[in-house]
């Protein structure tokens, strides 16, 4: 059983028809009709939340709508793994390139051409996407925000509901010249790129995208090195007549001790380890109630 016949038989059962389940799931009668329909595949559990307010309405297990739904999901991968990705629409690519600061744009513009979605093109869009992506999951349940991306593309509520279940269950591959128009247009001012390092900035619209420029870096760096454990600390951790009783926080702050060169005995961290535990170096901290 998918999940469109799953839902189509609890409706019958319960006497209820697509209606209500649009409205239960603040989203528009025709998204519900498609869904039904299988002319469009089941959001991913992990990017929507219609399935826990389909679930409540349809009187089913939590949960059930959204394993139906990843084993669904799975099935369609499996029958697209095998196909080599297809660049952008031309409209989503001009409108990403619209939105490069003027000083990269002709030569960002060149690099596209020439390589037809290829490493900068998909670097790109994808940074693009996880910032429009990002803030839209946190809003999705903000009424007001939802109501004001409406109110801006001249939209009515549920339809933006839609569109944004849409959008938060696309990727890279798949992103479509509406999600671009409804959502990457009114939320990325702009946004730029190093194209020595990589670096990029994307700055958010200061009424749809709260946190203003996000930055991203792609530096090469040296693998840390971890600290030379102290002579003393080795032989106290090997000693459980002294660390037997250490927890795995006290130990971990007793490695990060430092000493300027001088080098403690083992007796020096069990003493150190006393201190950590004896109630008296650290008093409960008072409750806010109670008399005074």
């Amino acid at each position: 059983m998918d999940v469109s016949l799953l839902i189509r038989q609890r409706l019958s059962e319960l006497g209820l028809d697509q209606k209500d389940l649009a409205a239960a799931a603040q989203v528009t009668e025709s998204y519900i009709s498609q869904l039904l329909a299988r002319k469009k595949d089941p959001p991913a559990p992990g990017r929507t939340d219609i399935y826990d307010k389909v679930e409540r309405v349809l009187r089913l297990p939590a949960g059930e709508l959204s394993r139906l739904a990843d084993l669904q999901r799975q099935q369609e991968l499996k029958k697209k793994v095998a196909q080599p990705p297809t660049p952008l629409f031309k409209d989503c690519r001009d409108l990403i390139l619209r939105k490069c600061e003027p000083g990269s744009r002709e030569e960002v513009r060149r690099i596209f051409e020439k390589d037809p979605f290829g490493e900068l093109e998909r670097l790109v869009t994808q940074k693009i996407l996880d910032v429009a992506q990002g803030v839209a999951r946190e809003e999705l349940r903000n009424e007001a925000w939802l109501r004001a991306l409406a109110e801006h593309g001249g939209r009515s509520f549920e339809q933006v509901r839609v569109a944004m279940l849409e959008f938060l269950d696309t990727d890279m591959f798949q992103v479509s010249l509406e999600s671009c128009v409804s959502f990457l247009h009114p939320m990325i001012d702009s946004w730029d790129i190093d194209l020595r390092s990589f670096g990029m900035e994307v700055a958010l619209n200061k009424r749809l995208g709260p946190g203003g420029v996000k930055r991203f870096e792609f530096v090469e760096r040296s693998p840390v090195q971890p600290p030379e454990m102290e002579p003393g600390f080795e032989q106290f951790l090997r000693d459980a007549s002294l660390s037997g009783n250490a927890t795995e926080e006290e130990i971990e702050f007793l490695r990060r001790l430092k000493f300027g060169g001088r080098h403690p005995s083992p007796l020096y961290y069990y003493r150190e380890l006393q201190n950590l535990k004896d109630p008296l170096h650290f008093p409960p901290t008072p409750s806010s109630g109670g008399v005074q």
